[in-house]
């Protein structure tokens, strides 16, 4: 759930940007006691997230205009529903228009892409997880519309698990005695037993040395689908098994009859296209 200080930070920082010193083209055109009633239409179907900055962009703009919502985060929808009703002063609603509908079109994107690749494996045991592949700055928002679409969450960021990649391991490995397994079981026993440790492989007959070593997760990377199989068996229950790389909604679902647990997909952030959202002034300023 995003907090009203996530939300309000991030969509302040957005006006800012767009009306620095006002909006020039409202406050020429428009009366100052103009008033307006405006309807967030969908142009197309699909799943819904980010009301909560739509409103916030109005909210922060003019505290005297309204915005009663007809949807909330999560919800589906189809081409021309009505998802929000805004009214008020019409020059604060021209000044917020674009960011309520850049944010909220962005976030329901990603929900409405995530939504697609849950049902894609909805007859599985994969649940589908997003990564850090996020906009700087709006990975908080990002991750909430996943969880909108159905997704699951990933670690948020750097400070939350251990998460040892091939760098790391070939880092790790440079000049060290013993085997992998022994290193990584060096690592364990210097992690507070809370932490998460996570380890990635991209062979096959990796599987058994990182498995051996007591990790919690294992992740499976760019792994045909017949070697994920064999992967799933190698690990048999010891660890979860992650399966990322060469992701897509053509091959999610036999990626995800393979029995792995989690299949990480970072286009779900970086590659959603934003939803066609428009907002249409329903009354003539006064």
């Amino acid at each position: 759930m995003l907090t009203v200080r996530q939300i309000d930070g991030v969509v302040a920082a957005a006006l800012d940007e767009d009306a620095p010193w006002g909006d020039l083209t409202s406050e020429s055109l428009i009366p100052a006691d103009a008033t307006a009633r405006a309807l967030l239409v969908a142009r197309e179907g699909g799943v819904l997230s980010g009301i909560d900055l739509f409103a916030a962009a109005f909210r922060l703009t003019d505290p005297r205009i309204t915005v009663e919502t007809h949807a909330q985060d999560g919800d589906m929808f189809g081409e021309g529903a009505q998802l929000a009703t805004v009214t008020g002063p019409a020059r604060g609603i021209l000044t917020a228009e674009r960011v309520g509908l850049n944010l909220t079109q962005r976030m329901t994107g990603i929900a409405t892409l995530t939504n697609r690749y849950v049902r894609a494996v909805v007859d599985t045991r994969a649940r589908i997880a997003d990564t850090r592949k996020t906009t700087p700055g709006l990975r908080a928002l990002e991750r909430h519309a996943v969880r909108s679409g159905g997704g699951s969450n990933h670690r948020f960021s750097l400070s939350d698990a251990v998460m040892a990649k091939d760098n790391h391991l070939a880092l790790l490995m440079r000049g060290a005695e013993g085997s992998l397994t022994d290193a990584l079981r060096n690592v364990r026993a210097r992690l507070p037993h809370t932490a998460h440790l996570e380890v990635e492989v991209d062979r096959v007959d990796q599987i058994e040395a990182v498995v051996a070593a007591g990790v919690d997760t294992i992740m499976l990377d760019n792994f045909s689908v017949d070697d994920l199989r064999t992967g799933v068996a190698i690990v048999d229950g010891r660890a979860v098994v992650e399966a990322s790389g060469g992701v897509s909604l053509d091959t999610v679902g036999d990626i995800a009859r393979t029995g792995v647990d989690v299949i990480s997909v970072g286009a779900l952030t970086h590659s959603a296209r934003a939803l066609d959202l428009g907002l249409d002034i329903d009354a003539v300023p006064r």
